[in-house]
This record gives structure tokens, sequence and C-alpha cells, in this order.
């Protein structure tokens, strides 16, 4: 991902990563007060993640600038 690039320029391999990080956006933008990692959590179990899949969520998310 490019340094100080927006969500929308992230694009994850693998489709259920890609719809978890499409959940989770849509989640913390009806929810702004919705923690991530509690988000990523929640998606992890709905899209089936790896544990290695949902850490490499929270460090890309947790590196984007706040909008």
């Amino acid at each position: 991902m490019p340094s100080g690039g927006r969500l929308s320029d992230f694009e994850p391999e693998g489709e259920s990563i890609r719809r978890a990080l499409r959940w989770i956006s849509e989640q913390r933008q009806a929810d702004p007060s919705l923690k991530l990692a509690k988000a990523i959590d929640e998606a992890a179990k709905r899209f089936d993640l790896s544990p290695l899949e949902a850490d490499f969520l929270f460090q890309a998310l947790a590196s984007q600038p706040k909008e």
C-alpha cells in the first residue's frame, strides 16, 4: 500500500479479505465510535480470515490517516 494512501487505494489479494475490508469500512462509517480491533475481530469471524490475514488488516488499517 502506498504510504499516506487512502483506504480506497488499498486492494489486498483474496476475495475474503477484500470483502472483510469493505465490511469494516461500512461498519465504521455507520458507527464511527466502533473500535478497529473489534471490527476486525468480527470481520475475521464473518469472512473466515486466518489470524495472519486479520493481523494484516489491522496493520494496514491502523496505519491509515483518519479522515
